[in-house]
């Protein structure tokens, strides 16, 4: 919730003023790709509130995301299931293409 709400909402414009500038300077701006952890507050919150934002600013791109999940075998954090969970939902709404890693 902090990488999301709190913490993550106020880099997050910070970070899109440098997403804005990189997609100036491009002569054809295809899309996003974006990759992040499900587990953990920075991919999981921010990440997902990054995608989202880029979404509403840039409706007709594509959006590729390249999402590593947790897994219990090495999770040491037991919110990471929850956090894969509620990142799922934004990656559904706001993302064209979802690719998960998963580790081996």
């Amino acid at each position: 919730a902090k990488g999301h709400y709190t913490e993550g909402a106020e880099l997050v414009d910070a970070v899109l003023d440098v997403v804005r500038k990189e997609a100036e300077g491009t002569d054809c701006l295809q899309g996003f790709q974006i990759t992040h952890s499900l587990g953990g507050g920075t991919g999981a919150g921010m990440g997902t509130l990054l995608i989202s934002k880029i979404r509403e600013e840039y409706p007709d791109r594509m959006m590729c995301t390249y999402s590593v999940v947790p897994s219990p075998k090495v999770s040491d954090t037991v919110v990471e299931p929850y956090n894969a969970t509620l990142s799922v939902h934004q990656l559904v709404e706001n993302s064209d293409e979802t690719f998960c890693i998963g580790p081996v």
